[in-house]
């Protein structure tokens, strides 16, 4: 075999080499698809978020692409998965949840604060005009603004800086959605929250929490509470103006017997992640007192 030839044999082999990786990252594409259509049905859908467009987003949005490939067979689990910086990217369902919430509009200007890996901002794109995402971390704001660009969400603007501050020079928004915990709701966001806007947000210590969503009437926000949850804490100046610090060194358990009542929104108080949860009341099967909880 002469030189030509061998020549046109490894371009060849090149050729082969190259569809054979196109058609698997097909397969690759295609699975995930797959995966995470059945990731919306099963924990999303199936936890009773029931917003057409939302679910659409969620099923649209390559949550893969917003963490590590070592965590990309992960990506499709209801899971919070580690961004970096002892931070996370939240779980499809609370993503969905908080999303639904905003009752989002096509016509909508919507300030996150929070970007982490740009998930969140990447699912309410297709559903509102413009998204406004703030990050405090610099690290995490540069990458989740490459990101949202390589993978063309082109109405997310992003910006490094605190989120306590809101971003005033696009006020007002129509709608205000917070992915970190502060004690309370920022006062320069409630004045950033157009008349009538709504502001979903988890507030409370740092470990016990409540999802809010409230309603700017007024000048002043309507609270209606919606779940116990668990967020990192909103850093920067939030943290800072914290009247009631964590204590480590003194970890409790909060309704640890299940005693308390459920409150109006029917979830077992202090308690995080529940999903088919029952309240029940049998003294002599209660460990402690007269009640307990069944999953």
């Amino acid at each position: 075999m002469n030189f030509a030839q061998r020549l046109f044999g490894f371009a060849i082999f090149l050729v082969c080499v190259s569809i054979t990786l196109e058609a698997t990252r097909g397969q690759g594409d295609d699975l995930y698809s797959a995966i995470r259509r059945r990731m919306v049905q099963s924990v999303v859908v199936g936890a009773g978020v029931t917003d057409k467009r939302v679910i659409q987003s969620l099923v649209d949005t390559p949550r893969h692409e917003f963490v590590e490939s070592k965590l990309h067979n992960m990506a499709y689990f209801d899971m919070a998965l580690p961004i970096g910086f002892q931070q996370t990217i939240s779980s499809p369902f609370i993503v969905a949840f908080m999303t639904e919430c905003l009752e989002t509009k096509p016509t909508d200007k919507v300030l996150e604060i929070g970007t982490g890996s740009g998930f969140q901002a990447a699912v309410l794109s297709p559903l509102v005009k413009n998204v406004y995402t703030i990050e405090i971390i610099p690290e995490l704001g540069r990458r989740a603004r490459e990101t949202l660009t390589r993978l063309k969400y082109d109405n997310v603007l992003t910006k490094v800086g605190d989120g306590f501050k809101g971003w005033p020079e696009h006020a007002p928004f129509d709608k205000i959605i917070v992915t970190c915990s502060p004690e309370k709701p920022p006062l320069p966001l409630i004045e950033q929250l157009r008349e009538g806007g709504l502001m979903v947000i988890p507030v409370g210590e740092r470990y016990q929490q409540i999802l809010y969503v409230f309603r700017k009437m007024d000048g002043k926000l309507k609270a209606e509470a919606l779940r116990p949850t668990l967020f990192v804490p909103m850093t920067g100046r939030a943290e800072d103006q914290r009247a009631v610090k964590p204590d480590p060194t003194n970890p409790r358990a909060v309704n640890g017997n299940f005693e308390r009542k459920l409150g109006e929104n029917g979830f077992v108080s202090g308690w995080y992640y529940q999903r088919l949860l029952t309240w029940e009341t049998d003294p002599v099967a209660a460990p402690e007192g007269e009640h307990f909880v069944t999953f």
